[in-house]
């Protein structure tokens, strides 16, 4: 079993927001299938969890690439964000996921700062995940698609996490759940934690990186204290 390296001092835990800590992808899928079949731009509505993490620019250029032979204008950015942002905010609110609020109690109890990076814009989530995770998450301790160049698979959105948190990449551990996101931790020199939250194939998981694969939040939360038993913090 591989674990988490002994002997490090540990300062801060960051996780990924979609997936981890909001029940969201299924909500986010559905509406950028809309957005763009509304527009008559073939895609499958599972193919955006593939996309997860990235930035919407980054979406939208690769659909556009695919479809058209060339990236998105500016404004054709805007609109169909705009577009997939209102079929979102119509949608069911996505709920908390099961499992993540003890999996940030535990974080808290063993001394170490919980940060997320998202690639989210989503500005109706982003507002709920300060609230709903009020105690554990704020605006000092969130970087999100506005505070980067590069969303995944690029490291930016993960080495930014780190610089939040005055750690460097042996004293944290990420939590994702998509291909993308893992390797962005990957390639910010991280040990990554996959939670296996969607439909994404457990190899993919593998393939991208991941240190560990657990099914869910609440199977993490199982393991995360024997996790993180003998490891020196800042407590």
């Amino acid at each position: 079993m591989v674990e988490i390296k002994k002997g490090h001092l540990l300062k801060a835990v960051l996780f990924d927001m979609d997936g981890v800590l909001f029940d969201s992808m299924k909500n986010h899928t559905l509406a950028w299938y809309r957005a763009l079949s509304s527009r008559k731009i073939p895609c499958e509505r599972d193919e955006f969890y593939q996309y997860e993490g990235a930035t919407a620019e980054w979406t939208i250029n690769l659909i556009f690439e695919r479809t058209y032979h060339r990236q998105a204008t500016k404004q054709e950015i805007e609109e169909l964000y705009t577009l997939k942002s209102k079929y979102f905010n119509e949608l069911p609110e996505a709920r908390p996921m099961p499992g993540a609020k003890e999996v940030l109690k535990i974080v808290r109890e063993h001394g170490l700062l919980p940060v997320v990076v998202t690639g989210s814009g989503q500005q109706s989530l982003l507002k709920r995940l300060t609230e709903e995770y009020a105690g554990f998450v704020d605006a000092s301790t969130l970087v999100t698609a506005f505070d980067v160049e590069h969303g995944k698979p690029h490291p930016e959105p993960y080495l930014k996490g780190l610089k939040k948190a005055h750690a460097m990449p042996d004293e944290a551990f990420i939590i994702e759940n998509a291909p993308l996101g893992v390797k962005a931790g990957v390639a910010a020199g991280v040990f990554t934690i996959a939670v296996n939250t969607g439909p994404i194939p457990e190899k993919q998981l593998q393939e991208a990186g991941a240190d560990l694969i657990y099914p869910d939040m609440s199977a993490l939360q199982k393991y995360l204290p024997q996790l993180l038993a003998g490891h020196h913090n800042r407590a």
